[in-house]
This record gives structure tokens, C-alpha cells and sequence, in this order.
């Protein structure tokens, strides 16, 4: 009997053995640096936000925090390599609106953004500025509209990529406008900028962080701003729907994510010292400076708006008769 008592000990104790040193583990992370991937070139707005949060995360969490820019087909690279990372929280994602576009845009993508993919917290929010190479002298969107309806692909427009919030916002408004626009996609949103001031494209749907500053300095020629109110840094430019086309908006969005099936507790810390980032002054400020709009909120409720946003996606592809690449 005592030899079976310490033989059934020894069998319950068995799974404790493996089970203690993942809880500790997981506790105290994190133990070395962690890599935050961006999906796109350095210099756009994604990249801007990844830099302040890698910053101020790895003051927070006592670990360097190092900003890998994996840019190229629309951002799918990035998130598959870290769809297919190593589930520790030491590979994470500045997940971009891609992450609920691109699967309907894609006729086959190597990784399932819904299942592969963990989201973590909603990061901010960003709008778009309808900016023209100063060579066009059009007063409004009425004017354009009526120069691209006379005119079906005389105009080209660039954005980030397939999928990314320039290319959606592009066809949102060539959806509700009737117009037929030449849409060149570039492998980020720095390189269309680029040529957009060169003249080798006519317009973008540039983001609000770095068309701004460009507006300003007439450098580019502010039409229109995508989102339901003007931005405070540009209020003398009416937003799309104000400028005619009535009900339009279109608003892209970054958060933080890690490989699903990363352990609760690393999302649950990763979650709480994020939310404490995004709820200090100096963090509200810097995003309302780069024109971004801080979000925050629970892994649930951010989970609940990819999906959402999915869903929306879902809807756009189809009703715009767009054939996945």
C-alpha cells in the first residue's frame, strides 16, 4: 500500500513538475528584448507609432524593445511571420487594417488573420487626406470628380499596398463617386508619397501623420479628409462627405497583437502596461500630434472590432465587385 500511495504522489505531482516552471516563466517576462514587427517601410505613420510604443514599452517593461520593418505584399509579409512565430510574446505585431482587409482582397494568404493572429489592444486610429501634386489646380472634390468622370483613368492615385487604408479609402471613393481612377499600389505609404510629390502619380489618400505636414507647407494640395470631422491641424479642409460626397468616411487603424495561442498572462501584461502607455498625457499628446486619434480599451473589445471590421470588408469586396489578387 505504501509503495502505491508514493507511486499515485508521484503521478499527481507529475504535471505541477511541467506546469511550475511555464507559470514562473511567464511571470517573469519578460527576460530578454522583444521584436515589434511593422508590416511596412520606416517613415510612414505605422512605423512612427511602432517607434513610440516600442520606446516607452520597453521603459516599461524593463526589456529593449526592437522595431523590425518587414514591408512588402501589402503587409501580409509581417503578419505572417508573425502568425507563424514562436507563441511566447517575444514576436509581436503593429497590426495595421490589413489584418481585417486583406483576406477579402487576397484570393490566398498563408496564414488566417482570424485564427492565427491574437489581437492585445486598439491603438489608435487613423484618417486620410485627400492631398494632389500641386500640378492640378482643382478647387474642390466637385471639380475633381467632374475632371475623372470626364476623364476615366487619366488620374492615378497611390496607395500603401493592396488592402491598406489608402487602397480602401481609394476605392471607397471611386465606389461612391463613379469615377475610374488609375490605382498604382507601392510596397508602403513613404514610396507613393515620394512619387506623388515627384508627379509621377496625381493624388493620394495619404495619412493623416504625414500628409498634414505637407499641406501645410504647400508642398501638396489638401482636397478633402476622409474622416466624419475635420482634423483640428487642418480645419480649414472639409471632410469628403462635406465636400459632396454624402455618407463617405473611411478610417484606417493600428493596435498591438502577438501569435494566437500566446499564454494569457504575457497577453494580459502586454494589454495592462499598453493601456497605461495610452493613457498617459505625454502618449496623448505625441498621437495628437502625428494627427492620430488614441483608442485603448480591453483585448476583447478589440478582438470584437477586428471582427467587425472583417465583416465590413466582407461587404465592401463584394458589393465593389473586386476580384481578390
Amino acid at each position: 500500500m505504501k509503495k502505491l500511495f508514493l507511486l499515485s504522489a508521484t503521478l499527481v505531482m507529475a504535471p505541477l513538475a511541467f506546469t511550475v516552471p511555464a507559470v514562473q516563466a511567464e511571470e517573469a517576462y519578460p527576460a530578454k528584448p522583444i521584436r515589434l514587427v511593422v508590416p511596412y517601410p520606416p517613415g510612414g505613420s505605422i512605423d512612427m507609432v511602432a517607434r513610440m510604443v516600442g520606446q516607452k514599452l520597453s521603459t516599461q517593461l524593463g526589456q529593449p524593445v526592437l522595431v523590425d520593418n518587414r514591408a512588402g505584399a501589402s503587409a501580409n509579409i509581417g503578419m505572417d511571420f508573425v502568425a507563424k512565430a514562436p507563441k511566447d510574446g517575444y514576436t509581436l505585431l503593429l497590426a495595421p487594417t490589413g489584418l481585417a482587409s486583406n483576406p477579402h482582397l487576397f484570393a490566398k494568404l498563408p496564414f488566417d488573420a482570424l485564427k492565427d493572429i491574437a489581437p492585445i489592444i486598439r491603438i489608435a486610429e487613423q484618417p486620410n487626406v485627400l492631398v494632389l501634386n500641386p500640378k492640378w489646380s482643382f478647387k474642390n472634390v466637385a471639380e475633381l470628380v467632374a475632371y475623372a468622370k470626364a476623364n476615366p483613368g487619366k488620374l492615378s492615385v497611390g496607395t500603401s499596398g493592396v488592402g491598406g487604408p489608402q487602397d480602401v479609402a481609394a476605392r471607397r471613393f471611386m465606389q461612391m463617386t463613379g469615377t475610374d481612377l488609375l490605382n498604382v499600389a507601392y510596397k508602403g505609404g513613404a514610396p507613393a508619397l515620394a512619387d506623388l510629390m515627384g508627379g509621377q502619380i496625381d493624388m493620394m489618400f495619404e495619412t493623416s501623420p504625414t500628409a498634414v505636414p505637407y499641406a501645410k507647407s504647400g508642398k501638396l494640395r489638401a482636397l478633402a479628409v476622409t474622416s466624419e470631422k475635420r482634423l483640428p491641424n487642418l480645419p480649414d479642409i472639409p471632410t469628403v462627405a462635406e465636400a459632396g460626397v454624402t455618407g463617405f468616411k473611411s478610417i484606417g487603424w493600428m493596435g498591438l497583437a502577438a501569435p494566437a495561442g500566446t499564454p494569457r498572462p504575457v497577453i494580459e501584461k502586454l494589454h495592462a502596461q499598453m493601456q497605461l502607455i495610452l493613457n498617459s498625457a505625454e502618449m496623448k499628446k505625441q498621437i495628437a500630434e502625428i494627427n492620430l486619434e488614441v483608442s485603448g480599451g480591453t483585448t476583447a473589445q478589440f478582438t470584437s472590432f477586428v471582427r467587425s471590421e472583417w465583416d465590413d470588408y466582407a461587404r465592401f469586396v463584394k458589393d465593389s465587385n473586386i476580384t481578390p489578387q
